[in-house]
């Protein structure tokens, strides 16, 4: 086993920098020479809890210095209609994932009359399909289907030749760029900056959120986009191997991020490193989608059994049943992830060298108690005694490595 370093305080940079977390569950601070962490007051604004509990360390920082991410406004959720699952529904896919949007559907379009229609506000419906010599991807199907759906935002990023007929069939349409060129690569840069600005006005639209523009100048993040960001720096501080696997595990989503060399078909982009969230995989908010996909999985009771627990330890309100649905997070998304449940990608876990967790898992579990569960996973569905690293990022380091990085400070 590993464990994460803390990272040196060496620094080029002229002027110190504060760095602010903003979780559904903690406000984590970094300064040059240390961390911390405050569990939230839930009856306070986000503001004046932070403020209440940290004001004279943010006092020090000019609000220039002063850069914040945040995750507690839940993200945006995304509806995906694709002409392929190969280009199309894929490129979007990967770009929406890493930056830090939450996809609820893909939907591939000659299907379209079979799938259902959310019931739940969606905040941002992408359109994407064919390259930009081919017209007529998509038909009255696609714009009956957006009728019957209640959405916030819909882009467009298919066949220059199809705008025309999409701007005149769906009303504030937002067109960009086609995401794929004439040789099939993948083009993210209007996209993935749509997606991130159209991020900052939820967070305006928010005014728990908004109200952190009084000790910032500088545009607010979504957290997982800055993990994300800073991933291809992690080895320089910490005792990582590539190819590794982070999982953030918390209270509403479990996040994956991945090393692209750890999938056979890697699509072509300026990331290292590719992310997956699973929305539908916390311990608290949503602790009942977790156990109903716990009961679901057919090696979940031997699971169980291997914990010396039963299956009511699911009613029970406890330490110890914390600690099995955030054991049994572990067990699901390592499944989603392998061949036994594909989900967006399957990995070669076989390959993979270390396992970084982070987020409210590590408040939790202990490193004995992650790898006891990883261990079974490789032994029950992979039929192997392989033995990855686990790293325990226990005091939230890896948010603020992208700053600490020379020339990287991706706050900002």
């Amino acid at each position: 086993m590993s464990q994460i370093n803390s990272p040196d305080d060496s620094s080029n940079n002229s002027q110190e920098k504060l760095l602010i977390d903003v979780g559904s569950t903690y406000f984590k601070l970094s300064n040059k020479t240390n961390i911390e962490q405050h569990f939230r007051d839930f009856n306070k604004s986000i503001l004046d809890d932070l403020t209440h509990k940290c004001g004279q360390e943010i006092e020090r920082f000019d609000k220039k210095n002063i850069h914040i991410c945040s995750s507690a406004n839940g993200g945006l959720s995304t509806l995906i209609i694709g002409v392929t699952h190969s280009f199309s529904l894929k490129y979007a896919t990967n770009i929406a994932f890493n930056s830090g949007i939450n996809i609820i559907d893909t939907i591939l379009f000659q299907n379209i009359e079979e799938y259902s229609v959310p019931s739940d506000l969606i905040d941002v419906v992408i359109i994407v399909g064919g390259i930009n010599s081919n017209s007529d991807n998509f038909s009255e199907d696609l714009y009956r289907y957006l009728d019957n759906l209640t959405y916030s935002n819909v882009v467009f990023v298919g066949s220059e030749l199809d705008v025309p007929t999409i701007k005149e069939n769906i009303e504030n349409v937002v067109v960009l760029p086609n995401i794929i060129d004439d040789r099939l690569h993948i083009v993210e840069d209007s996209l993935k900056a749509y997606l991130t600005n159209l991020y900052q006005q939820d967070i305006e639209g928010k005014e728990d959120i908004k109200d952190l523009y009084n000790i910032t100048d500088n545009q607010i993040f979504s957290t997982p986009y800055v993990v994300n960001k800073t991933l291809p720096f992690i080895h320089t501080k910490y005792a990582v191997v590539n190819p590794f696997v982070l999982l953030d595990i918390g209270g509403a989503t479990t996040d994956i991020h991945y090393s692209k060399d750890l999938v056979d078909e890697n699509i072509v982009t300026e990331n290292e490193y590719d992310r997956l969230v699973f929305k539908k995989l916390g311990v608290y908010k949503s602790k009942q989608s977790l156990i109903f996909a716990a009961k679901n999985n057919e090696f979940v009771y031997e699971l169980l059994m291997h914990l010396k627990v039963t299956e009511n330890i699911f009613e029970e309100q406890s330490n110890k049943a914390t600690k099995v649905l955030m054991q049994l997070a572990i067990f699901l998304v390592l499944c989603k992830i392998s061949h036994y449940k594909k989900a967006y990608v399957n990995l070669k876990l076989l390959s993979v060298n270390s396992f970084v967790l982070t987020g409210g898992i590590t408040k939790v579990l202990t490193v004995e108690e992650i790898e006891n569960i990883i261990s079974f996973f490789y032994k029950k569905i992979l039929n192997s005694d392989h033995n990855p690293a686990t790293v325990l990022d226990n005091n939230y380091d890896i948010w603020t490595l992208g700053a600490e990085v020379e020339g990287k400070e991706l706050c900002q």
